[in-house]
């Protein structure tokens, strides 16, 4: 049987009964759309999140305070919640470890904001002049915090833009006004640029103040929340992991490591984690869009198992004018694949309709790979061939002679 009649064959039987074959077609063209449209989600999802990642340091060390302990008990409070950073850490960090670019010390908390009668509660921390180049940020207007600024525990405030916004509006230039932290004045010396949300933390809605600043008349103590680290090489960050723990093991005179009152973690470990948890959100979304693939495929079955028996005499009167079983089943088989093929063409371009929609109106940024359009297009044509294969056989096996008194 040549190519071209086969062609014309399985033309002529979709055709035959369009609103049949447009609702088994539906089927797949609804599982391949989800499809597609899912894993879109899930791989802009995993995308905001490296960015997100990389946004909140360049080759960013992070050393936090570890899990503290009862005395005499296994019983832990939770992790970050021992005192044991200081800033002679940091400085120790700074001076002995090879290959740091900056070191900048955290004390942060929550804290009402008041300004001219306005007021905002947000995230106020304390640290050095070196943050903006360990947390990539940029000053819009004014200064950031200086040495002489955190040695004199001077009270001055750099604001995020979304703070300046709440507290002075957008058009107003804050710097030179005052704002009260927990009652106390500080004078207001820049107003940091936008950088966007983050999952971890917005930086736009911070208030910094120098860090001596902020434990002395905040915190009320000598402890930081957080060390940041940034490594002049992001090949070296490991190394320098390493480094840093074995000099503040020495330093806190802990000989035994299973007793370590820190914690570090750099920029691979976040991302590789963050990684894992956005691949299997990934998955479980392509896994129920792909259920919606089974069921098309159990409707193509049924489809071609009802064509069968409407084609018993068709089929017979093949077969007894010369037709070989092979040509039969190639036959089916072919008007199977191509229910699924042209299913699957509607439902990428479906897919990447729902998907561009989603992110045109801003629900969430999507990102639609070659991959999940290879894949579409390869479980449509796998779907064909399986739920396409037992009616072809059975048209294939059928007893030309039955097949011709078939009423």
């Amino acid at each position: 049987m040549k190519t071209q009649d086969i062609l014309e064959e399985t033309y002529l039987a979709l055709t035959s009964n369009k609103v049949r074959s447009g609702l088994t077609m539906l089927g797949i063209v609804i599982g391949i759309g989800s499809v597609i449209a899912m894993l879109a989600i899930g791989q802009g999802a995993q995308n905001s999140v490296e960015s997100n990642i990389q946004s909140i340091g360049s080759n960013l060390i992070t050393i936090s305070p570890g899990a503290q302990r009862g005395p005499g008990t296994s019983v832990s409070s939770g992790r970050g919640s021992a005192k044991s950073l200081k800033l002679s850490d940091a400085e120790v960090i700074a001076k002995e470890i090879s290959g740091v670019k900056a070191v900048a010390p955290e004390v942060s908390g929550r804290y009402q904001i008041t300004a001219k009668g306005t007021n905002t509660n947000t995230q106020v921390v304390g640290t050095n002049g070196e943050y903006p180049v360990v947390k990539n940020v940029e000053i819009d207007i004014g200064s950031f915090i200086s040495g002489q600024n955190v040695n004199s525990s001077a009270r001055v405030a750099v604001l995020g833009s979304s703070v300046r916004d709440d507290l002075f509006g957008t058009s107003t230039d804050a710097v030179g006004n005052s704002i009260k932290i927990n009652k106390i004045e500080f004078k207001i010396i820049g107003v940091l640029k936008e950088k966007g949300g983050s999952s971890f933390a917005s930086q736009d809605d911070m208030v910094f103040i120098p860090v001596t600043t902020a434990q002395r008349l905040l915190s009320g103590d000598e402890y930081l929340n957080a060390i940041d680290v940034s490594a002049q090489d992001a090949n070296l960050t490991t190394q320098i992991q390493e480094e840093i723990t074995a000099l503040l093991l020495e330093k806190h005179n802990i000989s035994d490591p299973s007793k370590i009152d820190f914690r570090t973690m750099n920029q691979s470990d976040i991302a590789s984690t963050a990684s894992s948890v956005t691949e299997i959100f990934t998955i479980l979304l392509g896994s129920v869009a792909g259920i919606s693939l089974v069921v098309g495929g159990i409707g193509i079955m049924n489809m071609m198992l009802t064509t069968v028996t409407e084609r018993t005499r068709e089929i017979g009167l093949r077969k007894a004018i010369g037709a070989k079983a092979k040509d039969i089943s190639t036959q089916f088989l072919i008007e199977a694949i191509t229910i699924t093929f042209l299913g699957g063409i509607i439902g990428v371009i479906l897919g990447w309709c729902a998907a561009f929609g989603i992110s045109y109106f801003g629900i969430i940024q999507t990102s639609v790979s070659l991959f999940s359009v290879l894949l579409a297009f390869g479980v449509s044509a796998f779907i064909g061939i399986v739920f396409g294969y037992y009616p072809a056989r059975r048209a294939s096996k059928l007893n030309p002679i039955d097949a011709l008194r078939y009423e």
